[in-house]
């Protein structure tokens, strides 16, 4: 089903919040300090490989649970998986067993985990970001999806349209369908809006090695293949490894474009921020913060499913730093013709 309107204001500003908050939640699995007043909710937060301090997927989420806290009271307790996310099962059995309720577990990669755990805690309503629970048989989970293809389109469009070279690359985290998705979208907008443009595809690791959401050495070498060989925009939906997919943009002197938040706003290094064009946002801060309300109003209905697209707004461009302002009618064209249906945008590559 689809998401109501989701409340953006303030997006922009909750991503730059949680980019500037302590990152001391190790990845060893131990918990963090909660920044807002106590209050009756006890949120539990299970990040994705890397952690807190990405700039960009679980700082994110970060700030959607920060922005519920603001508006709500209560605190957080913050876990990270180790290395090979092996220990995601204890994460999720640790934050219910301490009380924390609901519990979120950012990323796909917690699907098994979930399916674990969430039983023996009937009483605990869960959420997992970016996968679906409408098939896994739990009445006590909710998840929370983006049509990251839609988004993606966009920003195919935006690199096609501002790239002088007529050569751009797309660097993926891990080829995994939910990234392949990213892909997709990314080259049919760039093919929609330039046709013959040349688009390089790597990715960090294979399925199953998450190491490529936190491996920005590997990503940098990525992007600067792609860069040496004519490319002069790099799209990442690679975590933490786009760190070194700006980095590569910068001493190419090329452009990058982010991912999740608006990276622009999070990144941190002035060198860095300016060569990050424009960022495909997948507002999981306001779909965290938005399943904690309803939560604490009792309107969540586990089982079932909440897309975020471009209909509501669950999906987009940022565009801090002005350099997609001269494109915007085009974005806004292919925007309509997205949400209309004029234009089915691919999910596989």
């Amino acid at each position: 089903m689809k998401a109501a309107a989701l409340l953006l204001a303030g997006s922009m500003a909750l991503a730059a919040c949680a980019s500037d908050e302590d990152t001391s939640s190790g990845s060893g699995g131990g918990s963090g300090e909660s920044s807002a007043a106590s209050g009756d909710l006890q949120i539990g937060l299970a990040y994705d490989t890397g952690g807190r301090g990405d700039k960009s997927f679980n700082d994110s989420a970060y700030a959607g649970v920060e922005a519920a806290i603001g508006d709500l009271g209560g605190e957080v307790t913050e876990l990270s998986p180790n290395a090979d996310g092996s220990n995601r099962v204890d994460l999720l059995t640790q934050l219910a067993d301490d009380g924390n309720n609901p519990v979120i577990a950012v990323g796909f990669a917690f699907a098994d985990a979930l399916a674990e755990v969430a039983p023996q805690y009937p009483d605990t309503e869960f959420a997992i970001v970016d996968q679906s629970v409408a098939d896994m048989g739990l009445d006590n989970a909710t998840g929370l999806l983006f049509a990251a293809n839609e988004g993606s389109f966009l920003g195919g469009v935006a690199a096609a349209l501002k790239s002088e070279s007529g050569h751009i690359g797309f660097v993926g985290g891990v080829e995994t369908t939910l990234i392949q998705e990213f892909e997709a979208g990314f080259v049919a907008g760039a093919q929609a809006a330039k046709p013959g443009i040349v688009i390089d595809r790597q990715y960090i690791s294979a399925a199953g090695d998450f190491s490529g959401f936190a491996d920005p050495a590997r990503g940098k070498i990525l992007a600067q293949g792609m860069f040496q060989a004519g490319a002069d925009i790099v799209y990442h939906a690679a975590g933490g490894s786009g760190q070194g997919v700006f980095e590569a943009a910068a001493e190419a002197g090329g452009r990058a474009i982010g991912v999740d938040s608006d990276q622009y706003e999070t990144v941190g290094d002035p060198a860095l921020q300016a060569v990050i064009m424009t960022s495909v946002l997948k507002r999981v801060d306001v779909a965290i913060q938005t399943f904690i309300t309803d939560y604490s109003e009792g309107s969540v209905e586990g089982g079932s499913d909440v897309v975020n697209d471009l209909e509501s707004d669950g999906v987009g461009l940022s565009t801090s730093g002005g350099q997609i302002d001269d494109i915007k009618t085009q974005l806004d064209d292919y925007t309509q013709q997205i949400i209309s249906g004029d234009i089915e945008v691919p999910t596989t590559p």
